[in-house]
């Protein structure tokens, strides 16, 4: 029998339709995030929202059914699908008290790889620390860490200390932000091949087991694209807004439009804070007033407009952007036009979670320059 993956369990169960209403047990997000999968053997949840719905039975037979025929006939399923209702995954799910001294949580996301999600994520929080505010960063990206290496901090040793008879890992400071990130506890050199529960528990243990202390801004880099982690990070916080990260180039646009469809989605529900145009455009470091629209032009600008979404900042290109995060030195250290962009973006994020926690209405902005 081929390996198993949470992947393949998922299609298999899309093919189970609730009666009445056409519509399968994945996309009514009926499938708790809780699935185990060992050897050949599989164990998952099935949400209902009554005990006492009279369907549960039935579905629950279909579920395995569909798990040995579109599978495997040698899968371990039967007696392993637990039911519960909404009221019980609702008790289960903490709340803010996870992290008690964090104000605000921001998910730092993309539609796809590829479009600078953690060089943003980074400069990001380095340009809130300079402003004086507390910041920590997560490197949520389990299969593809860069957060140490951006930081120059790839080869730091995490402690452990104790704060009320628990262990607490303590996370690496740097430039006023404090990290924490899978990259810190696995071969840089090797591939972090995990299936879907191990990776989420690894991320669960980072947030829940580390001493993250007073933080005005919990910044999450996330992986890219639409997956269970992100499930894992919003069932575990409570999440103030994402940021949504993109080129100005189609493809990248097309799934960028798909990430802030999944968080506005019902089973997400998290508030878009804005997006951010990165690569916007191509500036000679000699010639700063020159621009080149290497990746097409004003396509972040014109889908937030469209989706009446926040424009944070467009982030130019600059040669030396790269060399910075090579070197461990984000490039919002430095006063360049690039590092005004980052700063710009500080100020607007900031503004837009203070809309979030007020729920006063967002405006559209696309100025880049360091706010007056």
């Amino acid at each position: 029998m081929e390996t198993l993956y949470p992947n393949l369990i998922l299609d298999a169960l899309r093919t189970v339709r609730y009666p009445g209403n056409g519509k399968d047990i994945v996309e009514l997000g009926m499938v708790e995030d809780d699935m185990c999968i060992d050897g050949n053997k599989v164990s998952f949840s099935l949400i209902f929202d009554k005990p006492t719905d009279p369907f549960i039975k039935s579905l629950v037979r279909a579920a395995e059914t569909a798990i040995l025929t579109h599978v495997s006939p040698e899968v371990d399923i039967k007696g392993n699908i637990n039911v519960k209702t909404r009221a019980q995954v609702k008790a289960a799910v903490p709340e803010r008290a996870v992290l008690p001294g964090v104000k605000n949580i921001i998910g730092i996301s993309s539609g796809k790889g590829g479009v600078g999600k953690s060089t943003v994520a980074s400069n990001l929080a380095v340009a809130l620390a300079r402003e004086g505010y507390k910041v920590g960063l997560l490197d949520a990206d389990i299969f593809g860490p860069s957060i140490p290496k951006m930081f120059g901090v790839e080869k730091e040793p995490l402690y452990i200390h104790k704060v009320e008879d628990r262990d607490l890992i303590l996370p690496v400071e740097r430039y006023g932000v404090k990290l924490l990130s899978i990259g810190f506890v696995i071969d840089p050199d090797s591939a972090a091949v995990w299936r879907g529960s191990m990776a989420s528990n690894a991320l669960k243990q980072l947030i829940t087991d580390a001493d993250w202390g007073e933080l005005d801004y919990f910044l999450i880099d996330m992986p890219p694209g639409t997956s269970d982690i992100h499930l894992t990070l919003v069932q575990t916080l409570a999440v103030t807004g994402v940021v949504i990260v993109s080129t100005p180039q189609q493809v990248a646009l097309a799934d960028a439009r798909k990430g802030i469809s999944m968080f506005t989605g019902e089973k997400v529900n998290v508030p878009v804070l804005g997006i951010v145009e990165n690569m916007a455009w191509f500036t000679p470091e000699r010639h700063p007033d020159e621009r080149y629209y290497i990746f097409g032009r004003d396509g972040a600008s014109d889908l937030a407009k469209e989706l009446g979404i926040p424009l944070l900042a467009q982030i130019p290109v600059v040669g030396s952007i790269c060399e910075h995060a090579d070197q461990g030195s984000p490039i919002a250290l430095e006063d360049t036009i690039t590092g005004q962009a980052f700063m710009h973006l500080a100020h607007e994020v900031t503004d837009a979670t203070d809309r979030r926690n007020n729920e006063l209405p967002a405006t559209v902005k696309v100025n880049v320059g360091r706010k007056n």
